[in-house]
């Protein structure tokens, strides 16, 4: 693994945007120079280099959301597609399996539903 200006491209290589090809797919992007990267490093995701500007100080990239974006030429970042795809794709099985999921992102599990709750707690609650 090679680091800089430099450095060839291949998978695993930190290059500068401005050193890239169009087409080129890396991940964990800069959004600002020596920033250490900010954008596409959850597992799976990827940018893709879409162009260059004729002065060569900004690149536009697409973002794994499909949305494109401008960023300075000089910002670096790693030829590939992160680890870990297809995470998503095996079942969940069991709720103690969710119950560990959110406990580390947020609380937003379980759900209760709004016609389960009294009228002090949702516009759907109370009735019989």
């Amino acid at each position: 693994v090679y680091c800089g200006s430099k450095a060839q491209l291949s998978v695993g290589n930190v290059l500068p945007l401005g050193k890239m090809p169009e087409g080129t797919v890396m991940s964990m992007c800069e959004d600002k120079a020596s920033d250490r990267g900010r954008l596409a490093r959850a597992s799976g995701c990827s940018c893709m280099v879409v162009g260059h500007s004729d002065d060569g100080k900004k690149t536009r990239i697409r973002l794994p959301s499909g949305s494109r974006k401008t960023v300075p030429s000089t910002c670096r970042a790693v030829v590939g597609i992160a680890a870990g795809g297809g995470r998503m794709d095996k079942p969940v099985l069991k709720a103690g399996n969710n119950f560990h999921k959110y406990k580390v992102k947020r609380n937003s599990w379980p759900r209760v539903r709004g016609c389960c709750m009294n009228p002090v707690e949702h516009p759907h609650g109370g009735g019989n």
